[in-house]
C-alpha cells in the first residue's frame, strides 16, 4: 500500500487558474507578477506556469501590501528583494554562529597546548603556561678598558 505524501511549501503543484483562485486574484494578475519578477513560478516542459504553496502565500502578500498599504509594484518588489537579503544575512549569522560556538568549546576543551620550545622543538604545554626560556650559551664575555 502506497502513503500519500503532502508537497512541501516549495513545491510547484498549482496551475495557474488554481493558483489564482487560491490568491483571490485573477489569472492575468498572476501573469503580470511574473513578468514583473513578484512571484516567478516553475515552467513546466511545455510552458505552463506551476506554484507552490510559498508562491500563492506571495501572492497574497503582494495583493496586501498593493491594496491595504497602498505600496507600488515597483516598491514590492523593492520590499521583497530586501526581506530576501535579510533573511540570506540572517542565515549567515546563524551559520557563523554555530561556528564560533563550536570553535569555542574545541579551544575550553582542549588540556594540551603546543609551543615552540628554546631550540626550535615542539612542546607540550597546560593551557596558560609558557615554555621556560633557557641560556642558549654558557660562555662568559670579560670587559677591561683599555688604559689611556
Amino acid at each position: 500500500m502506497a502513503t500519500k505524501t503532502r508537497p512541501d511549501q516549495d513545491t510547484p503543484v498549482y496551475v495557474i487558474s488554481i493558483a489564482a483562485e487560491l490568491a483571490g486574484m485573477h489569472a492575468q494578475t498572476l501573469r503580470q507578477y511574473d513578468r514583473l519578477g513578484l512571484v516567478t513560478p516553475r515552467r513546466t516542459r511545455g510552458g505552463g506556469r506551476r506554484y507552490s504553496a510559498r508562491d500563492i502565500d506571495r501572492l497574497r502578500e503582494v495583493q496586501r501590501l498593493s491594496q491595504e498599504e497602498g505600496i507600488s509594484l515597483a516598491g514590492i518588489q523593492r520590499i521583497m528583494e530586501l526581506e530576501l537579503q535579510v533573511e540570506a544575512l540572517q542565515s549567515r549569522a546563524a551559520e557563523l554562529l554555530e561556528q564560533n560556538r563550536t570553535l569555542v568549546s574545541a579551544l575550553e576543551a582542549r588540556s594540551r597546548v603546543f609551543a615552540a620550545g628554546p631550540a626550535g622543538q615542539t612542546v607540550v604545554m597546560r593551557p596558560g603556561t609558557r615554555p621556560r626560556q633557557e641560556p642558549t650559551t654558557t660562555a662568559v664575555a670579560v670587559w677591561r678598558p683599555l688604559p689611556f
